[in-house]
């Protein structure tokens, strides 16, 4: 099988090792987002996808803009373009040149979030399943027919890292199996439903900010969602704190407001608009994330603090 593929984050060399490791493919060539300054030394760095694709000497082509993806018409020749988290939209007139389309390994039960942060959107919403769509692509925004998918469910205690990693391993295989079916013709196409599609917005860093005087069981999510990504923070005496788990007790501390912080034996207790946290695991500025406990040895006036809340 005659492929190509294009992505560039962890989530995208997952798949691409996969393919890679499969003698039944030959990916010919790799699309990938340019190298970019990163790090506080802002030196270049090659992502993920670039790196193995050196390792494995597979062909990496780093198009600064869309129009720039196959001026050689590279794609004519191929089965497949299988695009992963690739971070930049495929021209009309790419999708239609490799023999199969072009296809997506997207993070989520389309129509169900279609756009950038399907896997943090499904967790702030508390779904209770999300999976994996391999899907044709279309001109529209994951909107292209659905070929194939899987289901998995999101456990209570599921960060966004956390499932990242387990949809790569299922996309990889859900991959698998649908290229054998295209390949066998045994595959059949089932439009979107448009009426139910949902929309997954990017992720911002100030969406992170924890405002209090919301409920527990949404904050709670909220610190899920955005771990390890942007991590929810809030600011404490001056200082920006980042929350990176908490458990949620649901009861309210007598007469708190939101936002106040208390000390209980070793735990760290906040309340909320409706119902409390127990801070796990936080972060003070240039340090390293620490259990609650190590946090209250280093910064013991946390223990009665109340944390300045934006307006919801």
């Amino acid at each position: 099988m005659q492929l190509a593929f294009a992505g560039s984050p962890e989530f995208a060399a997952v798949i691409l090792e996969s393919l890679a490791d499969n003698p039944g493919m030959r990916i010919r060539q790799v699309y990938t987002q340019p190298d970019r300054a990163a790090g506080r030394g802002r030196k270049t760095a090659r992502n993920p996808v670039a790196l193995l694709a050196d390792k494995r000497g597979i062909p990496v082509l780093q198009p600064e803009r869309p129009a720039d993806i196959d001026p050689e018409d590279r794609l004519s020749g191929i089965d497949a373009l299988i695009v992963a988290a690739y971070g930049m939209l495929l021209p009309a007139e790419i999708l239609n040149k490799p023999k199969w389309g072009c296809i997506n390994v997207h993070t989520s039960l389309l129509p169900r979030w279609r756009g950038a942060a399907p896997i943090q959107r499904a967790l702030e919403a508390g779904d209770r399943e999300t999976g994996i769509t391999i899907m044709r692509m279309d001109a529209g925004l994951d909107t292209g027919p659905i070929l194939m998918q899987e289901a998995c469910p999101i456990l209570p205690t599921d960060t966004a890292g956390i499932l990242h990693d387990r949809l790569a391993q299922l996309g990889a295989g859900c991959l698998m199996r649908c290229l054998d079916r295209l390949a066998d013709g045994s595959v059949s196409l089932r439009i979107q439903d448009d009426r139910i599609a949902t929309y997954a917005r990017k992720i911002s860093k100030e969406e992170a900010r924890i405002v209090w005087s919301r409920p527990a069981v949404e904050i709670e999510r909220q610190v899920r969602s955005f771990n390890p990504q942007p991590v929810a923070f809030t600011e404490v005496n001056g200082m920006q704190v980042r929350i990176w788990e908490v458990e949620l007790l649901e009861q309210d501390l007598p007469g708190a407001m939101p936002g106040r912080f208390f000390r209980s034996a070793s735990d760290l207790i906040v309340q909320t608009g409706r119902g409390s946290l127990r801070i796990v695991r936080l972060q003070a500025p240039g340090k390293r994330p620490v259990a609650a406990r190590d946090f209250l040895n280093g910064h013991p006036e946390l223990a009665h603090a109340t944390a300045k809340s934006p307006v919801h």
